[in-house]
């Protein structure tokens, strides 16, 4: 039976696929963001909408990669890199090569320390 918030071993968690990581990143950096901008203003879902997709889509995420690299550790800058390197099953419509591989890294790194239960290192990283 599945647990919500289960954590996963560093071992595990090293064996799932970085594409896979990144699918579960990319949720808890949305979540994160559209959370942050709730509590912080009171707008209309669509005016949300719209700030919540220019900080989650990959131009977004290389703005804030740029400021969390200096302070990641080297098993984080691992996780990133492998998500970075792994091959996508998709291309981005919107955002550069360059971009579309970065935000992958960061949301591998994301996924990895969500799954490993590390949620007070997301929130160091994320509130910079």
């Amino acid at each position: 039976m599945f647990k919500f918030f289960t954590t996963l071993s560093e071992n595990q968690a090293r064996n799932i696929s970085p594409v896979t990581l990144a699918f579960v990143g990319d949720a808890v950096y949305t979540l994160y963001v559209r959370e942050r901008l709730v509590v912080e203003r009171d707008l209309s879902t669509g005016a949300l909408q719209k700030l919540s997709s220019s900080e989650v889509s990959a131009h977004g995420q290389n703005i804030l990669l740029e400021k969390i690299i200096p302070l990641l550790s080297e098993e984080e800058i691992a996780v990133f890199k492998r998500g970075r390197n792994a091959k996508k099953p998709s291309k981005s419509k919107s955002a550069t090569v360059f971009e579309y591989n970065n935000s992958t890294g960061f949301e591998s790194l994301l996924g990895y320390l969500y799954l490993v239960g590390r949620y007070e290192r997301i929130e160091q990283l994320l509130d910079n």
